[in-house]
Parts: structure tokens; sequence; C-alpha cells
């Protein structure tokens, strides 16, 4: 292990201020970032996922944005493959990693060495599936596959749908996670807020992103060849835009889902990264930067 390459984690709930922690840290412990964020990944989908701009980078490189089309899914499996290729190109040029974000299975990927069943997509079934209500893919999950459905989100139709391409393909219920040896000398740090704190973050970052022109990212995502109900499965911010603008909800009531399903997220994040002891949770910089210096 003190042998292997070092990895610095850092993670959070949604709005927490991750991206922001590690340009400081970056910038003064001479890193990289590779973000570790579902959404961000792809083309186009900057003002909803809240995407790092130039300035705000302050000429740290980052990794692993737009990397994607959101016409195509982008699978962990794929996640994993680029993330550890940007991770040996930033070790390779002497500097450390930092891998940010909030999405905890793309992290759990990295730092557990997890191994994805390498399915190939099935585009006839997928269509057969994108057919069914979600609530019927989560039942037909549970008919083929129990223990999965207890670990997945039964509202994200993407999932559920490559949950079952996996099982119907394979004929068999998804095997445990292989995990390999540990490649990385693990720092992992946690940016820790108050349930009151976030709450009032989410709001003041998604009055933001109206300002910047979040609804006029969604048409021009719908313009450029996207689905309604392939934005509605990116969830949250797209979900909901995308049902304000077919007008099945108004514009009060897009507002008012997008704070509800962020802090509802928030929560699922935390309860996933509570169950990881490895974390240091922080609430400002000296704590992270005292870690960081004890680390390296």
């Amino acid at each position: 292990m003190a042998n292997n390459p070092k990895l610095i984690v850092i993670l959070g709930q949604t709005a927490s201020g991750k991206s922001d922690l590690a340009v400081k840290l970056a910038k003064k412990f001479k890193g990289e970032v590779v973000s570790a964020d579902s959404r961000q990944v792809y083309k186009g989908m900057d003002i909803g996922t809240g995407k790092i701009t130039k300035k705000e980078m302050m000429g740290i490189p980052h990794h692993l944005l737009s990397v994607a089309s959101p016409k195509r899914r982008f699978t962990v499996a794929q996640y994993r493959k680029l993330a550890l290729k940007s991770i040996k190109k930033v070790i390779k040029n002497k500097k450390i990693p930092f891998l940010v974000g909030g999405t905890g299975f793309y992290i759990q990927s990295i730092v557990d060495g997890i191994i994805i069943p390498e399915v190939k997509p099935d585009w006839s079934l997928r269509a057969k599936l994108e057919k069914k209500k979600t609530k019927d893919l989560f039942n037909l999950l549970k008919k083929l596959d129990l223990k999965r459905v207890k670990s997945i989100d039964k509202n994200n139709r993407r999932r559920l749908i490559r949950a079952l391409e996996i099982v119907m393909k394979t004929k068999k219920p998804i095997p445990p996670l292989k995990k390999l040896p540990p490649q990385f000398n693990l720092l992992i740090i946690g940016v820790k807020k108050s349930p009151s704190e976030l709450k009032k973050l989410i709001k003041q970052r998604l009055i933001k992103r109206l300002k910047q022109g979040m609804v006029a990212e969604v048409k021009k995502l719908k313009k450029a060849g996207l689905s309604w109900q392939r934005l509605e499965e990116f969830g949250l911010e797209y979900r909901y835009i995308a049902k304000y603008l077919q007008e099945k909800i108004t514009y009060k009531e897009m507002i008012e889902k997008i704070q509800k399903k962020d802090e509802h997220y928030a929560r699922r994040q935390i309860t996933w990264f509570k169950r990881d002891k490895r974390i240091h949770w922080i609430t400002n910089h000296n704590q992270a930067q005292k870690l960081l210096k004890h680390f390296l």
C-alpha cells in the first residue's frame, strides 16, 4: 500500500463546495483534478450539472468533463477505464491526482478497484424496455434479481434498464462486484455541511443556474436531437425543466420540484458515503490542508 501512488479523493453532497475546495488544494499541492460526476461527463450539459468554468479552474487541469455524447449512455465501466487512464497521466506528469465528485459508484469503481460486468448494449432490448413505465421496470427487476433491487434507486430509469439488460443478456442475476487489490495509497476527504446549510446552498445555486440560462440549455439540447424522454432520464434539473417545457408542470412547480429532488438526492448521497469509514469529514479548508500536509 505505502508504495502505491497517492490519490486524493474529495467527495461530498451536491452543492457542498467540493470543486472550489479541490481547486484550492490542487493549486497549493501541485495537483490536477479528475472528475467523478456521472452527468458532467456529457457535452453540452454545463449549467444544469454545475460544471466548473475555465475561470473557476484557476489554471488547474480538469479531466473527464464533457467527454461523452448525451445521446448515448455512458457506463461506469467506461468511466473507470477513462478515469484510470487520466489518473496515470497525472502521476506520470509528477502531479498529484485529485478525484473529485459526488457520484458514489464512480468513486468506488476507482478506490475499490471494482470490476464491472462488461455487457455490450443491446439497443433493441433497450428500446423495448424504454416503453415500460419506471414502476414496471422496477417490478420486472424484482422478479429477476432480488439482490440488485435492494440497492438500486427505483426511480432511476437509466440504472433500471441497464440492470435489466445485464440480467436478461447473461440470464443470471448481476454477479457480486469483484474487487482488485488496492492500486492507490488513499486519502479520502468528505466535505460536511449541516442539512439546513445545504438546503440554503441548493436554493442559492438553483437561483444562480436559472439566471445563467439553465432552461435555455435544455432547449438547446432538445434542438440538438435529444428526446424529451432522454432529457428526463438525466433526472433532477433536466427532468423537471423538460417537463416544464412540455407544459406538463408550471414554472413555479418546476422550481419547487428541483429544490425538493436536489435535497432528496443530497440525502441519498450522504447515506451512500456514510458507509465508508475511510472518509475524513471536514468543515473547512484548513482542516483539509492539514490532512494533505500529513498525507503527502
